[in-house]
């Protein structure tokens, strides 16, 4: 079980985002994991022993990309078939915060519908809003506050500028580095 799978337990489809193989000393080892519930996106954590089965769900990976959002949702273009999808903004959330229009993005399909998205490591944006350095201001490790182009918040150096690119992780919204210049 790793993180990203899909599965059925009780007849539910359930996608892991966290699994940790435990091996305790004088008890027998087993998966704990945390699962999202694909049908309202309930969080569930689930200790897992060797001698359970649990089905595995394939998901198909489709490249998608995010074209606009609206009162409905976000629109999605599947790239082989120029077909038009309209997912909920639940199923995002604060994930699209990482997406500018006409990003490429990689869609896990179950039975012909879009259930989870998968988000790149590192997005590029560009800065928009920053505060000022505040004169005197010499500590290395100190950063300010931005604001970037989709209107995700993050910290920076206190280099950064408005209008630079900057590399973003999509696990916790930190600043990795300056995107390179072309």
């Amino acid at each position: 079980m790793r993180p990203g799978m899909a599965f059925t337990i009780d007849g539910q489809l359930y996608i892991c985002f966290q699994a940790t193989h435990v091996t305790p000393g004088n008890l027998r080892a087993f998966v704990q994991a945390k699962l999202r519930r694909v049908s309202d996106g309930v969080i569930i954590e689930k200790r897992l022993r060797s001698t359970e089965d649990v089905e595995q769900a394939f998901l198909e990976r489709r490249e998608m990309e995010y074209l606009y959002s609206d009162t409905s949702g976000h629109v999605l273009m599947d790239t082989n078939t120029y077909e038009q999808v309209t997912v909920p903004a639940e199923m995002l959330g604060d994930s699209i915060k990482y997406f500018r229009p006409n990003t490429v993005l990689t869609a896990l399909m179950y039975q012909d519908k879009i259930v989870s998205i998968e988000l790149p490591k590192v997005v590029e944006l560009t800065v928009t809003a920053t505060s000022p350095v505040p004169k005197g201001a010499t500590v290395t490790n100190q950063l300010k506050d931005a604001v970037l182009e989709t209107g995700l918040r993050t910290r920076v150096p206190p280099f950064i500028e408005i209008g630079d690119v900057v590399r973003i992780s999509t696990e916790d919204g930190s600043y990795i580095s300056r995107a390179k210049q072309q």
